[in-house]
């Protein structure tokens, strides 16, 4: 059996071990990173909306102005069209006085070409936010 060498003074006026000493000053080679590491993942856009970060309400603020905006051109088309007819026989009193077989122009205009407008803009308003929600979907369902 070898018995351990000495202990030998320091600079600072100690004692320490010498194998101690061979032991912490040994190269350490790392040839590949650590296995057990979880792997890191990147935010998604739908874990901001989930978790209701601040990115996740700039998503969800961005495709609420979109419908916004969306509704209310619809309702701006909507009352133009509406208060235009009204707006019309006022503003020229000769309008008024046009008749379709015995019914006056406007109630026709105001009576039943009125719905076919409504049928429409309807028909336009799905398309177009059925056309935002999908954007907005495939933004949010995009893994970055």
């Amino acid at each position: 059996m070898s018995t351990p060498p000495p202990p030998t003074p320091d600079a600072a006026g100690g004692r320490h071990d010498v194998a101690a000493a061979r032991r912490h000053t040994s190269r350490v080679r790392v040839t590949s990173s650590r296995r057990g590491a979880p792997p890191v993942r990147q935010r998604t856009p739908a874990a901001d909306l989930v978790e209701q970060t601040g990115v996740g309400e700039l998503y969800l603020e961005g495709l609420l102005r979109a419908q916004l905006r969306l509704a209310l051109t619809v309702l701006g088309v909507f009352a133009v069209a509406l208060l235009g007819v009204p707006l019309l026989v006022t503003v020229v009193p000769a309008s008024g006085a046009v008749s379709l077989g015995g019914v006056p122009l406007v109630w026709v205009l105001l009576g039943v070409l009125v719905y076919p407008v409504m049928v429409a803009l309807a028909a336009w308003y799905a398309r177009q936010a059925g056309r935002l929600e999908t954007r907005f979907s495939d933004v949010v369902g995009r893994d970055h």
